[in-house]
């Protein structure tokens, strides 16, 4: 399976690795990276994960020659294509096309953004926490031109993170967005030099790994779950997960007070 998992003491990476269709994903690997997340997730000694694709992309999509065998092998190819995908809501964890689109974890992700992130591959950018893109990477909903749907979450995710203005110009259109642009509209966070993508997802990784875990992991899931929520429900749950976190505050002001972090520096 070419789907591979390290662990970096308490960063696991999760590298897909097609070379010949520029780590596009069928249904095996859709699985696969699915399991590799969950398992993440689970992994107690797990903090941060990094998502990263082999050979100078991160991934081209959905396996289209692969859906094309399918609808040519029988008149059932397009039932068999959409089998199991279908999900409720309520569900947990259910898995979607490109593997672990539907899911949010309870610790973060962070894409490691080389070549193409086009069409799902794109949608799995989005599914992570953060984005660090190499200067002559790209994204582009480049399934637009055959018709084929955002149904990993873009629709969803990418209006939310770049506006709507932005995310119709992009969903409409199908273009092609380069990293700068990226970095302009809130698309990716960071832009590096070509080939060091992975490097500095993982420095960034370790970054938050070293912060009290509590506390952040709180903050992010009150952000998540602001979503649509009227302003005082969302700073009532705020509240709510906050509360339980004052304990490493309060250790932190004493740190603070002894001399730690003065000045807005950060742990080494």
């Amino acid at each position: 399976m070419t789907v591979h998992v390290e662990k970096d003491g308490a960063v696991t990476v999760v590298t897909l690795d097609r070379a010949d269709v520029r780590n596009a994903v069928d249904s095996d690997h859709a699985q696969a990276l699915y399991r590799a997340f969950l398992a993440f997730d689970a992994d107690d000694s797990a903090r941060v994960a990094v998502f990263h694709g082999a050979h100078g992309h991160f991934c081209a999509g959905w396996d289209l020659q692969a859906g094309a065998r399918l609808l040519a092998q029988s008149r059932e190819g397009e039932s068999k294509a959409l089998a199991g995908l279908d999900f409720q809501a309520t569900d947990v964890h259910p898995p979607g096309p490109m593997g672990p689109s539907r899911l949010l974890l309870s610790k973060p992700v962070i894409a490691a953004v080389s070549g193409a992130a086009v069409a799902g591959g794109m949608e799995l950018a989005l599914w992570c926490d953060m984005r660090v893109m190499e200067e002559d990477a790209y994204f582009g909903v480049y399934c637009r031109r055959f018709g084929v749907p955002l149904i990993d979450g873009g629709t969803v995710r990418l209006p939310r993170l770049i506006g709507m203005g932005h995310a119709m110009d992009l969903i409409l259109t199908g273009r092609k967005v380069a990293s700068g642009e990226a970095l302009q509209m809130g698309l990716c966070n960071r832009v590096v030099p070509s080939g060091t993508a992975r490097e500095a997802a993982l420095v960034l990784a370790h970054q938050l790994a070293k912060f009290p875990q509590q506390t952040m992991l709180a903050d992010r899931q009150s952000a998540y779950e602001q979503w649509d929520q009227p302003l005082p429900g969302a700073l009532h749950q705020e509240w709510v997960r906050g509360k339980d976190c004052m304990a490493d505050g309060l250790q932190g002001a004493a740190r603070f007070a002894a001399g730690d972090g003065r000045h807005g520096k950060f742990p080494e």
